[in-house]
């Protein structure tokens, strides 16, 4: 078969597949739930097919960016008749030579509960105030949480969403609400400024792809604690790392300052990992933090290592711990025990939970 870019779009979609890989030397590559399996119908990847696939999806501008060492992150869309299917694109180079990594992003935005997510992560999407994270590795489905949470505020309150991404990833169909997608390098020049733009925009709520610098991440809590209900990402892997990754990020001197911020306008976190499932899919494992005035005053007196105390104790107020979550599909019998305990933060605990219960 000869290379074709419109037939790997075309099996990894058939094949509910995740990602495309093309790497000089090497058969194309589709992550088909989380794992890497090689197409080895296709040719393997020359210098010279990769270049074809640049010069169809980029402008010679930002190839002659990219063959200069910087790398490209953007969007894209492939129309085969009435069907439509969108790609996140990363294009790098390694050892001299160009690669490709494309992310599909399925057109359906996918439900809460379609998502195997826990209720308690409809209360996000009533908020009216407030900052929200939702926080996990790479891979870990951070945007598809987030678009379930904006497309549910999107169906049932009549609020202005702004999201600013880079790239703009799922595309939403306004419904009670209006909806405007901003994305960084081509309808503003970077996150920070397109933030402080939005505040004269008359905004209810905001999705920001995720926080990268100390000036996004000084404007996203300033604009939380002013009324707006933000939503944003971070990749750690876990809320109290989150808080004091957000906290670390400013000057020693600022720190009271933000934690006093933080412990205001901060009202929960999502962390998630995507785990494999005992028939070899995948599914979310989640700690939930919900922020209440134990929250707020560690937040406040810098005892963040407390905070997953608090998350385990307070199970019926809705929050759960990541070995709760894994505790659970183990017991529902969608995850393996030793699967669980692999992405456990916490594996001698895990044991002894499960331990109790068989005794």
């Amino acid at each position: 078969m000869e290379f074709s870019l419109d037939q790997l779009v075309l099996n990894i979609v058939e094949a509910s597949g995740s990602d495309i890989h093309l790497s000089v030397g090497s058969f194309p590559v589709f992550r088909l739930k989380s794992r890497l399996s090689p197409q080895e119908e296709f040719p393997v990847v020359s210098k010279e097919i990769i270049d074809s696939v640049l010069d169809a999806l980029m402008e010679e501008s930002d190839i002659q960016s990219l063959y200069s060492g910087i790398e490209q992150d953007f969007a894209h869309s492939f129309d085969f008749e009435e069907n439509h299917y969108r790609f996140r694109i990363n294009a790098y180079m390694a050892q001299g030579l160009p690669n490709l990594v494309m992310r599909y992003l399925p057109t359906d935005i996918i439900g809460i509960e379609k998502l195997n997510l826990p209720p308690v992560v409809h209360q996000f999407a009533q908020l009216m105030r407030g900052f929200v994270l939702v926080t996990g590795p790479t891979g870990s489905g951070k945007s598809t949480t987030l678009a379930a949470v904006v497309n549910e505020i999107n169906h049932f309150r009549e609020d202005k969403i702004i999201t600013i991404e880079d790239p703009v990833e799922f595309i939403y169909k306004p419904h009670k609400c209006m909806i405007s997608q901003r994305e960084i390098g081509q309808d503003s020049l970077s996150f920070a400024s397109a933030l402080t733009s939005a505040f004269r925009e008359d905004i209810d709520v905001v999705l920001l792809g995720q926080m990268r610098d100390l000036e996004t991440m000084r404007t996203a809590v300033t604009a939380a604690e002013t009324g707006h209900l933000v939503l944003s990402t971070l990749h750690t892997n876990s809320a109290a790392q989150s808080i004091d990754r957000i906290i670390d990020t400013f000057p020693f001197h600022q720190q009271p300052q933000v934690r006093s911020q933080l412990s205001n306008s901060l009202q929960g976190i999502i962390s998630q990992r995507l785990i494999p499932t005992t028939t070899g899919d995948l599914t979310p494992a989640v700690e939930i933090l919900l922020v209440n005035n134990a929250v707020k005053s560690l937040i406040r007196e810098n005892r963040i290592y407390q905070i997953d105390t608090v998350i385990e104790t307070h199970f019926k107020d809705g929050m759960i711990s990541m070995n709760r979550s894994l505790f659970e599909l183990i017991k529902k019998g969608i995850v393996s025990y030793e699967t669980a305990l692999l992405y456990s933060p916490d594996p001698i605990t895990l044991r002894n939970m499960l331990k109790r219960v068989k005794t």
